[in-house]
């Protein structure tokens, strides 16, 4: 069995676009007819560049291969062009490429991807969802902290518990600052307010975006230390986890990080600096689910527990699923809400989401299909970026 094909779906989000822009799809298709979908994380370019610089790899290196040697395949596009260092925009395209070959050795072998991993772990996943805007609901949401309670205890009563928030946003290519007192009391305010709200019934997770500096991180982690948050995401920029391991040493909160980061060279300073005893792998960016599972591996000697990250289509949701199945220290996983809207039309079978966990798919692959109907009839035909930052500084 050899890898054939190639084809890459750029796909538009629609409104309310939970989950970015657009989605990257990957298909593979080998000498035999079999397809392995994988999605890239990629926000570095714009998504044409990304599907050229997928093709390149692809011709380059995917081409012909045996679908199984996905070790080979790593190190040899991890070395492209003579570089043998995390690059997000390469690793990003290898992510997708790489959750596509276990999309195919599942279907090769009949078996779900989690039984290649070590097999079934868990039966179920605890799964939590950003505080997102519903309805006639806009993006005000994001710093109303009593319309923010009253969406947390909705989805505390479908099922979640768990929700996510940044009250303290923007996050801004200067970053990183100090937050202003007005950014402290909200982050308080929020604290405070989703706390009697759900009571002991939900975990309070604080995401920022690396907007802080070490110290400022630390003023505001002080500030929300008495609702027992159950962790302080990304609190400074991922380029630094020294200071990281500042915050780290400097609050009760546990910190987590890890979406902007890729492979396991980048995970192993966080661990051996303890900057974080939670990891937040994005499949989509980090390397795919090998590397991810070798992350994994490390985080567990260190006691750190693993909690994937999504803010991507719901094929990387599925990759999540499979790898966190399989895993000895895994948390919780995020959801999109409970799976619904764009994301499940995408797919032929929706992901199983039930009272707030997820069920992993006992199907071969993924366990999921794509409906390509779907994915073309939503073309994405902008040039911004999957995710931006604010573009000038904020005091």
């Amino acid at each position: 069995m050899k890898v054939k094909d190639i084809q890459v779906f750029i796909v538009g989000n629609p409104p309310p676009g939970f989950g970015g822009r657009y989605f990257v799809f990957v298909k593979l298709t080998t000498d035999d007819g079999i397809t392995g979908i994988g999605e890239i994380y990629c926000a570095t370019f714009g998504p044409q560049v990304i599907k050229a610089m997928t093709e390149d790899v692809f011709g380059r290196y995917v081409a012909g291969m045996d679908p199984f040697h996905i070790e080979s395949l790593w190190r040899q596009v991890y070395s492209s062009g003579y570089t043998q260092r995390p690059d997000p925009s390469l690793i990003g395209v290898l992510s997708g490429i790489e959750i596509a070959l276990w999309d195919i050795l599942g279907k090769a072998t009949d078996k779900p991807v989690y039984e290649l991993l070590g097999g079934r772990v868990h039966e179920r996943l605890r799964s939590y969802t950003y505080i997102y805007p519903q309805g006639d609901e806009d993006e005000s949401l994001y710093h109303n902290a009593e319309l923010s309670a009253k969406r947390a205890a909705e989805y505390v009563k479908q099922g979640f518990t768990a929700v996510k928030f940044d009250p303290v946003t923007p996050y801004t290519a200067f970053d990183p600052r100090q937050p202003s007192l007005e950014a402290l009391d909200r982050a308080e305010k929020f604290c405070r307010l989703l706390r009697e709200t759900v009571g002991s019934k939900a975990d309070l997770l604080f995401g920022t975006h690396g907007q802080f500096t070490a110290s400022g991180a630390i003023r505001l982690a002080k500030r929300i230390e008495p609702y027992d948050p159950l962790w302080f995401e990304e609190p400074t920029p991922p380029e630094m986890p020294e200071e990281m391991a500042l915050v780290a040493r400097g609050t009760s909160i546990p910190v987590a990080t890890g979406e902007r980061l890729c492979t396991k060279y980048e995970f192993s300073r966080v661990l051996e600096l303890r900057a974080a005893s939670i990891l937040q792998m994005a499949l989509g960016r980090v390397g795919g689910i090998w590397e991810a599972k070798k992350i994994a591996a490390m985080a567990e000697t260190h006691y750190a527990q693993i909690a994937p990250h999504l803010y991507c289509g719901p094929v990387e949701g599925a990759a999540n699923i499979q790898f966190a199945a399989s895993l000895p220290n895994f948390l919780i996983l995020e959801s999109i809400q409970t799976w619904g809207g764009f994301h499940a039309q995408l797919l032929k079978k929706p992901i199983r989401w039930e009272e707030g966990y997820i069920i992993p798919s006992s199907e071969p692959g993924l366990g999921i299909e794509l409906n390509e109907d779907v994915a073309l009839a939503h073309p994405y035909t902008g040039d911004r970026l999957h995710l931006e930052m604010t573009n000038h500084p904020v005091s």
